[in-house]
């Protein structure tokens, strides 16, 4: 195995520090949480984390912070994912797919539009 370089330490600790901050928060302007209780990760809930990951990196906002809960209590309906912007009622979206999220992303987390057709409820959680 070759030796890393003190720049590929660097980039390793940028990476981690950028993925940290997404989950620890601080100032921002949306919380995304995504519902990863057993039924949320069997239906698919990592690859929607992932997929908001990436798509929060590609565009890189820093008023975006990225978590996770446990279950939602609706098992049938995962994987949830919920967006909450400071001051607005929170939406809970449902029966998500990579496609869904990358559009809620566009539309809902940059834009500031709920995508209504994905939606569950909007008000369903206690708002920031």
């Amino acid at each position: 195995m070759p030796k890393l370089s003190l720049e590929d330490l660097k980039n390793i600790r940028e990476k981690a520090r950028a993925t940290t901050i997404l989950r620890e928060g601080g100032p921002y302007r949306v919380k995304v949480t995504v519902h990863m209780g057993t039924c949320g990760i069997a239906a698919g809930a990592r690859e929607i984390m992932s997929t908001l990951m990436n798509a929060i990196e590609a565009s890189s906002l820093q008023d975006i912070i990225l978590t996770s809960s446990g279950c939602a209590g609706m098992c049938s309906s995962e994987p949830m994912a919920t967006v909450e912007f400071a001051g607005k009622t929170p939406v809970k979206y449902i029966s998500l797919t990579p496609e869904k999220t990358r559009e809620i992303f566009k539309k809902h987390i940059v834009g500031g539009s709920p995508v209504k057709e994905y939606a569950l409820a909007a008000g369903s959680e206690r708002s920031i």
